[in-house]
């Protein structure tokens, strides 16, 4: 059962074997923010496209996301004591597709980047950045949710964010008004 081929989902139809679908089928539905993560170990820069970026709390200000243990990037962020959060505006859709390839050489040019802050990978002409202490990896399944303090950033960045949803990255239409 596949959410093109029309079928409607129901409870009934919501098997041990479906729900993993039904989960992935409802979650293209809804639109999120795209970021970068980025960090540093094993003596490389490492890095990986995520929409599951959230702010948790304000005090102290932490914030989370999701990693798969399968990802290439995952033993980097295991062992990083801190990490990059880049909000990608609506001219990066190439920087974020680069990001989420896999086997991708995600630093070479055209990425432009520099060692920031706690020596965290930095991504050049993003909206806003954040560089994060790691204060807990909380295993969830076939991920970790990864939550971290605020250290550093800059949220001077121009422009309009880019978005994620049905599988493609997309933007905002009509005026977005000035914070």
């Amino acid at each position: 059962m596949s959410a093109s081929s029309g079928t409607r989902w129901t409870a009934e139809a919501a098997t041990a074997d479906s729900n993993p679908a039904l989960l992935r089928a409802v979650f293209r539905r809804h639109a999120a923010g795209v970021a970068v993560i980025t960090a540093h170990g094993h003596g490389r820069p490492a890095g990986f496209t995520a929409t599951s970026l959230a702010s948790v709390a304000a005090e102290p200000p932490l914030i989370s996301f999701n990693i798969a243990t399968a990802s290439s990037v995952w033993p980097t962020v295991a062992e990083a004591e801190h990490v990059g959060v880049h909000i990608l505006g609506e001219h990066q859709r190439d920087l974020a597709a680069t990001f989420a390839r896999p086997g991708a050489d995600r630093f070479a040019p055209p990425t432009r980047w520099r060692r920031g802050p706690r020596g965290v990978p930095v991504l050049d002409g993003v909206l806003a950045w954040l560089v994060c202490e790691v204060v807990a990896r909380v295993p969830t399944g076939d991920h970790r949710v990864v939550l971290a303090e605020v250290v550093d950033g800059d949220p001077s960045g121009e422009g309009r964010p880019l978005l994620y949803h049905a599988g493609d990255y997309g933007a905002l239409r009509g005026p977005v008004a000035p914070f």
